[in-house]
């Protein structure tokens, strides 16, 4: 597969702290208490005075998300998140956050475990270019939680209550997205099918070749490896078209995960899943435009010219609640309010339902009979 990509031969370091100038206001300037991000209004608000600040909306900071040059991707990155910020390691499950100095966390927001520790050193953490905003609140989250937690017949009562808005925490996941041109020499083998009078098919095969031209934009993926929380990659598809230009001020109040998938890596995935697209679409455009009945083998290469990618976080509400010494996960869309974890089952509500379902099989087959 043939690339052009530059000479790009520095590997972006793995990151665990930033220190760096603190440019965000995050007193408020009425009682001196924190003021944070809130989802619902857009805007950073006093929860004690009601002090509010409307945060620019895209249209009026005339700045989009900035695509960045891949083979450069060392000497145009950002440093500065635009406050202190530290890294909290979880011993459980390994997982790492980026949250303000001054802020502090007993538990991992991921496993619900208590053996975090905060990481002391000199490096930099990378900072993201856009963000996509928190649209849903803690406590619509929450709601979110109990209704699908309704509709688990065979949830235990006491477990549907024991996940509550103050369990949730607010964490922005790392992405990477890229943008590149792509030009792919092919051949293509197609089947056409013919049936003769006594219905037999006979299939004659033929052999195209052509140049496929796509422009791939924001091929997305996830920067991150530490976390198996399988319900996040579920519950985390994202309208990347809402994308805001990274301010600190929308991650104010809440974690972000560090990406422990590095840029080249990242890079590697995308053109694995930029492939498997390319694949479909070739296929599918060819037997269209010859109305063949079948793709019997696709050869391509592809060359990828005026490669950019951007550095982006996207939100989620993570909560976990323990029942009978086991722990459960629940995941919800920050942007979206999509749902996705697990419920215990009660025996016996279990029984109940076999118990019930076997009474009405005899029942009608006690009717059915006479």
């Amino acid at each position: 597969m043939a690339e052009n990509l530059g000479n790009n031969e520095e590997q972006i370091e793995v990151i665990t702290e930033a220190q760096t100038e603190d440019v965000t206001d995050k007193k408020c300037p009425n009682c001196g208490a924190t003021v944070v991000y809130d989802p619902e209004t857009l805007a950073m608000t006093c929860p004690f005075c009601g002090y509010s600040r409307q945060l620019p909306k895209p249209e009026d900071n005339g700045q989009d998300v900035e695509e960045l040059d891949f083979s450069s991707a060392k000497n145009r990155e950002s440093l500065d998140w635009g406050k202190e910020k530290k890294s909290l390691v979880c011993k459980n499950c390994g997982a790492e956050t980026i949250m303000d100095s001054a802020d502090t966390a007993q538990c991992c927001p991921y496993c619900g475990s208590t053996q975090v520790m905060p990481v002391d050193n000199d490096e930099d953490v990378v900072a993201p270019g856009g963000v996509v905003p928190f649209e849903i609140t803690k406590e619509k989250a929450a709601q979110l939680f109990r209704s699908w937690m309704k509709g688990k017949l065979f949830a235990p009562n006491e477990a549907k209550q024991s996940c509550e808005a103050k369990n949730f925490n607010g964490v922005y996941l790392p992405y990477w997205t890229y943008d590149s041109q792509t030009t792919s020499p092919y051949e293509i083998k197609l089947g056409f099918n013919k049936k003769d009078s006594q219905g037999n098919v006979t299939t004659t095969y033929r052999t195209y070749r052509g140049i496929y031209e796509r422009f791939i934009d924001d091929e997305t993926v996830y920067a991150s490896k530490k976390t198996t929380n399988r319900f996040i990659k579920a519950a985390s598809t994202f309208d990347f078209s809402k994308l805001r230009k990274y301010s600190p001020e929308f991650i104010a109040g809440f974690l972000a995960e560090r990406y422990t998938v590095g840029l080249d890596e990242g890079w590697d995935i995308a053109k694995g899943q930029i492939k498997a697209k390319l694949s479909s679409e070739i296929s599918s455009m060819e037997k269209r435009k010859r109305k063949a009945d079948s793709v019997s083998k696709l050869n391509f290469s592809t060359a990828y010219s005026k490669v950019t990618y951007k550095y982006v976080l996207a939100p989620i509400w993570i909560a976990s609640f323990k029942y009978k010494e086991k722990v459960y996960n629940i995941v919800v869309n920050g942007q979206t309010g999509q749902i996705r974890g697990e419920a215990p089952v009660s025996p016996a509500k279990v029984a109940i339902a076999i118990a019930i379902a076997v009474v009405v099989i005899a029942l009608l087959m006690y009717f059915m009979s006479r």
